[in-house]
């Protein structure tokens, strides 16, 4: 009975959020500027959202994103709102919490939690703060277990395991969306999340059509939000695809969760920085931006307590191609693998273009047998040789016989690029992965 009403006391706690009990307090409206609005008599902290009255009648959500001195700093998660000066700005209790539950299956929502396709209410039975809850951090058990994520190249060369974050970076135009719908058709996962972050409306309507059109769909939700809307929004839908991940696996089940992407949810923080008056450092992020990254990256990973797992793909725009860009670099920092997708290898119809080379899987070593370690060891050392006389052996400066490891790494070249190529509808398991690679590269590097 005690345990019970303990339960329902820390629930209760959970739906009021971290706001203190207390008087309800309202604010003015006394500046918009540059799409920032100054409130006065707004004392909540970072991150708390309110509501607006318009002049029509209307009321429009804003969230605050700083101070200045006693004023709160507030963005409108809409721009087409007719506000005016002195306009009664509305505090908003639920604002820090995502309703989260099994209603969410099957669903695609927006960032505020809205349905977006048309299957009427979304029914949800408990909510999950948006900025998540902080725990010990030796309750993140260790990556043990090898996850299937039916692709061979990842499965073989860079086995991943449950509890991963792994990073998915390239240029525009590459095959990452193709890649993690292979990836979100075939994972060996309970539920599936994925965050469709600051995407063109049309790509959003197409990944729902055409990569969750499997079984998985009734176990995956989708959080869409396009490019052209607030950046509050883009985070805010990052924050509330965590946090759904999060509810599930403290449930105990093992969840994917795909970001897609991180560069885009940098961006739109760029933008609340610089309009905050951040200065701004390479390539222009302010520091809040870059340092987004990795808060949001360390929510995922294992829990000792409830046996459940996040294991995460977040994908990384290289803008201009750059793998040193400040965002390609940040979250190759902090993740525990990175899969390099060349544009080189796209040109040449090599799908999923997987530069085995530039990535690394950080756990593999402690998830796969010795046989299979050896070949991917051997796998590498013919890779790499090829790359690195690949000049060389364009201009016919290389002379057959000079080299045995360069001979080696010429004559099988064509079966290296044949066993990472893989059909869209196509799915290798993890055992059948490692059982051709083994058969085809096994031996001593």
């Amino acid at each position: 009975m005690i345990a019970a009403q303990q339960r329902a006391v820390e629930s209760l706690i959970d739906r009021v959020g971290a706001v203190d009990a207390g008087p309800r307090r309202i604010g003015k409206l006394v500046a918009h500027d540059a799409g920032m609005m100054e409130v006065t008599g707004f004392d909540y902290p970072l991150g708390f959202g309110g509501s607006i009255r318009t002049a029509d009648g209307r009321k429009i959500k804003a969230e605050i994103a700083g101070f200045r001195g006693s004023r709160a700093m507030m963005i409108p998660l809409e721009s087409d709102g007719a506000l005016k000066n002195g306009a009664r700005v509305e505090p908003d209790m639920q604002s820090s919490l995502a309703d989260v539950g099994e209603g969410l299956l099957g669903r695609v929502i927006g960032p505020m939690g809205e349905p977006l396709d048309g299957g009427g209410p979304v029914v949800t039975g408990d909510r999950w703060p948006l900025a998540g809850k902080r725990t010990n951090v030796l309750n993140r058990g260790r990556v043990t277990q090898p996850i299937d994520l039916g692709v061979r190249a990842i499965n073989a060369l860079l086995t991943a395991g449950y509890g991963q974050r792994v990073a998915i970076a390239a240029g525009s135009g590459v095959g990452k969306s193709v890649l993690i719908g292979q990836i979100i058709a075939n994972a060996d996962v309970d539920v599936a999340v994925v965050g469709l972050i600051g995407e063109r409306g049309r790509e959003v309507s197409d990944f729902v059509d055409t990569r969750l059109n499997g079984p998985m769909r009734s176990r995956t939700v989708t959080v869409a939000v396009p490019a052209d809307h607030s950046p509050v929004l883009r985070l805010r839908a990052a924050s509330r695809a965590t946090a759904i991940a999060e509810y599930f696996r403290a449930q105990g089940k093992r969840v994917l969760l795909i970001v897609d992407s991180l560069t885009r949810i940098a961006h739109a923080q760029r933008e609340i920085g610089l309009a905050l008056g951040e200065p701004p450092t390479m390539k222009g992020y302010p520091p809040s931006a870059l340092a987004l990254i990795p808060r949001l990256v360390e929510r995922a990973g294992n829990d000792r307590n409830s046996g459940g797992s996040i294991t995460a793909l977040y994908t990384v725009l290289a803008d201009g191609g750059d793998m040193e860009d400040p965002v390609v670099d940040t979250a190759r920092a902090i993740v525990d693998g990175h899969i390099i997708l060349s544009r080189q290898l796209a040109e040449q119809g090599v799908y999923p273009a997987i530069d085995i080379g530039k990535s690394l899987s950080r756990v593999a070593t402690d998830i796969v047998d010795d046989g299979q370690r050896a070949a991917q060891a051997n796998f590498r050392r013919l890779w790499s040789a090829y790359e690195d006389n690949r000049d060389l052996l364009l201009m016919g400066a290389y002379r057959e016989g000079s080299d045995p490891n360069i001979d080696e790494a010429v004559q099988r070249r064509a079966e290296q690029l044949a066993f990472i190529r893989q059909g869209i509808s196509t799915a290798v398991s993890l055992g059948d992965s490692a059982a051709q690679l083994e058969q085809a590269f096994g031996g001593a590097a």
